[in-house]
């Protein structure tokens, strides 16, 4: 399936429910939809068009959290990335993936641990990558951290 047919299903399946949609090369294809459409997208893609999840991203933006879900066709080497902006960066949430793909559980514990997104429904998102004793609410990848100072002598 080519990149056109991949959007154009997409599309024409969630209407107005997309916020953009932007095909930037044969391979390549972003579209943004409202964070409480992910579910719903997400499993479109995996179990009705049979598309792989690759793996998800975050970045802390001007606008908000925003978490890029990157899709693949593999058989036309085609990349889909769905992506949602939390808007609230005090008390991020969206719901978990993981009820369409265990595949997303590693990176939502990830992207929680590192820019304090809430993954509604993921019953495990422990630390992954922090020592133990990293400060309550500090997260490492947003816009306004700053280094907290540890006690060298423990290293």
């Amino acid at each position: 399936m080519t990149i056109d047919a991949i959007v154009k299903k997409i599309n024409d399946r969630y209407g107005d429910r997309i916020l953009k949609s932007e095909i930037k090369s044969s391979k390549r294809a972003y579209i943004d939809i409202y964070p409480k459409d992910i579910v719903d997208v997400a499993k479109y893609l995996f179990k009705e068009l049979g598309m792989r999840f690759n793996i998800a991203s975050a970045v802390d933006d001007f606008d908000g959290i925003e978490i890029l879900y990157h899709f693949a066709y593999d058989a036309s080497g085609v990349i889909v990335t769905i992506r949602v902006i939390l808007k609230d960066k005090d008390n991020p949430h969206i719901d978990t993936i993981t009820t369409v793909t265990k595949a997303a559980w590693w990176i939502e514990r990830e992207i929680h641990e590192l820019f304090g997104v809430e993954f509604d429904g993921n019953e495990d998102l422990r630390p992954l990558l922090l020592p133990d004793d990293w400060p309550k609410g500090v997260y490492p990848l947003r816009k306004n951290f700053v280094v907290p100072k540890r006690d060298s002598r423990k290293a």
